[in-house]
């Protein structure tokens, strides 16, 4: 059945590959030629239990849209990066047991839906910067998960920061 799947995604314009040779995990990244086919698309990958990486930045991806992928319990990489996704999508997360790798930048998820990756003990990597997380419930997920590194874009606000200073410098220095 996953080869079948395979197939009927290649149709759409979807590639499914091996990570590497004489391997059987397959990584996937969903960029569909007709949009319009998303949904099609999204339902085909529960097929596909082999998956470890699956990319489906930027593709529009709602909350509902997430239980497709509930089944890929093998899955270790997943961008989720720029979708409209909320705290209820990260539910369909929390079987994601093997899960290492979380892009959540520039997504609507609040520290409420960092409750649903409580559980998640292999995550080594989670992205935030942009979301609705806030510096306190970053804190928290990291008492939940002590050796993760999640990162809130603190180092780069912090950049912000000291390239808007060294410009008020200069135009002092001006006048």
């Amino acid at each position: 059945s996953e080869q079948k799947a395979i197939e009927t995604l290649s149709a759409l314009g979807v590639s499914v590959r091996p990570i590497a040779q004489n391997l059987d995990w397959k990584e996937a990244t969903i960029r569909p030629q007709d949009t319009n086919k998303l949904g099609e698309v999204l339902a085909e990958l529960k097929s596909i239990s082999s998956i470890v990486q699956l990319n489906l930045a930027g593709q529009h991806i709602k909350d509902e849209d997430l239980k497709n992928i509930e089944a890929l319990t093998n899955l270790q990489r997943l961008h989720l990066e720029n979708n409209p996704l909320t705290d209820a999508g990260l539910e369909h997360l929390k079987n994601l047991t093997h899960l290492e790798y979380l892009n959540l930048y520039n997504t609507q998820v609040t520290d409420a839906g960092l409750e649903h990756l409580k559980g998640l003990s292999n995550l080594e990597n989670i992205y935030l910067w942009q979301s609705k997380v806030t510096a306190e419930g970053a804190e928290k997920l990291r008492k939940d998960l002590p050796e993760a590194n999640i990162n809130i874009g603190d180092e780069l606000k912090l950049m912000a920061k000291a390239d808007g200073e060294k410009k008020d410098e200069k135009k002092e220095e001006k006048k």
